[in-house]
């Protein structure tokens, strides 16, 4: 669920100063460019005049996601003296969520120029545009001249991290990165993004070192370990890594990815039959992971054990994995490559039973027969 900010504008007069508060609800979603919301409510001594009963048209039908009649609205109110800065930005918001980018551009960059510069969230939905519209560099300078202004916004640092990625500077992605950390060093996606960052420019140890802290920190986040144990690969540390998943499955022993993932880097560091061992046991706990059958299927056909791999393949196509096929079937050349026709032929009547609908197996069968 995102996070949205809501901007509630109190106006004492037409064209008066703005004074803002900010209401956070839900929960932050990385990358995810969102506007900031304005509603402009008007106040008891627009009662009687147009621009205050246009605003609160405008308002109920942006709420209701009429956009395109709120943007009508809210230009009569506009024409009629409504404040150009909040009625502007309320523009700029409509048009985003028609996906009009450029209509919405050019109206956040009206409430800035009426706020002499000042108002932030038209900055900040200003740098949300560019970055939508792919033009970094322009998001990189808004998100710069808002955070000028209001230093400690969290999200927005975040933001301008990610558009530093956007145009390859790792370091200025650490940098924004960074000063997100600082204001909230317990939030789960900025650690994960710092150590991102840090992994770019491999600095490795530091990536390690950040997530280990943070583990400590909030030790129910079990996902940090397996993060650790894939940073630990990424270098080649595979005992490392191995251990890593371990302490995660110590902690949550039912996860079969994380059972398959350890089984994986087993198998990368040659370690196969300890592999297959861990390939079984999320076998045990999921009966239906073919994915894990055929990898299992795969380590027994390398050893050349033929039994077991047979085994795990068919487990594997009473489950309609397409993949077991193939295995089957290299069981079955293996088998005739040894001058084995007959456990050749049963193996591709085993194959054909799973999978009717393939010619190429009856065409083999005819052909050994022969």
């Amino acid at each position: 669920m995102e996070k949205q900010f809501l901007f509630v504008v109190w106006s004492k007069l037409l064209k008066s100063s703005l004074e803002t508060k900010i209401m956070e609800r839900g929960v932050f979603v990385r990358w995810n460019h969102r506007i900031f919301i304005l509603i402009f409510s008007s106040p008891l001594v627009f009662a009687n005049q147009g621009p205050g009963v246009l605003l609160d048209r405008a308002n109920a039908l942006y709420q209701q996601s009429r956009f395109t009649q709120a943007i009508i609205l809210y230009q009569k109110a506009l024409l009629r003296g409504a404040d150009p800065v909040a009625v502007s930005f309320n523009i700029g918001n409509s048009y985003f969520q028609l996906e009009k980018y450029p209509e919405s551009l050019a109206a956040f960059r009206k409430s800035v120029d009426f706020s002499k510069g000042s108002f932030v969230p038209a900055i900040f939905n200003l740098a949300s545009v560019y970055f939508r519209l792919k033009l970094y560099p322009e998001s990189i300078a808004a998100y710069q001249r808002g955070l000028d202004i209001e230093p400690n916004h969290f999200s927005a640092w975040l933001f301008l991290g990610e558009a530093y990625h956007k145009i390859g500077d790792p370091v200025g992605a650490l940098r924004a990165f960074n000063k997100a950390y600082e204001l909230d060093p317990l939030d789960i996606s900025v650690i994960y993004q710092v150590s991102e960052a840090h992994i770019a420019l491999e600095e490795f140890e530091k990536a390690t070192d950040l997530v280990r802290k943070a583990f400590h920190q909030i030790p129910e986040e079990v996902d940090f370990l397996i993060y650790l144990g894939d940073i630990e690969r990424l270098q080649k540390n595979m005992d490392a890594a191995a251990s890593a998943y371990r302490e995660a499955l110590h902690l949550n022993p039912n996860q079969v990815d994380l059972l398959y993932k350890l089984a994986d880097g087993l198998a990368e560091n040659k370690q196969e039959y300890m592999a297959m061992e861990i390939l079984n046991e999320a076998l045990q706990i999921d009966s239906t992971y073919s994915d894990a059958a055929i990898f299992l299927g795969n380590l027994a056909y390398e050893l050349r054990w033929w039994e077991r791999a047979e085994e795990a393949y068919e487990q594997a196509a009473k489950l309609k994995n397409p993949e077991a096929l193939y295995g089957l079937k290299n069981l079955a050349y293996e088998a005739q490559h040894s001058k084995n026709t007959k456990e050749a032929l049963r193996l591709l009547k085993k194959t054909l039973f799973y999978y009717p609908q393939d010619a190429s197996i009856q065409a083999e069968i005819l052909n050994w027969n022969d």
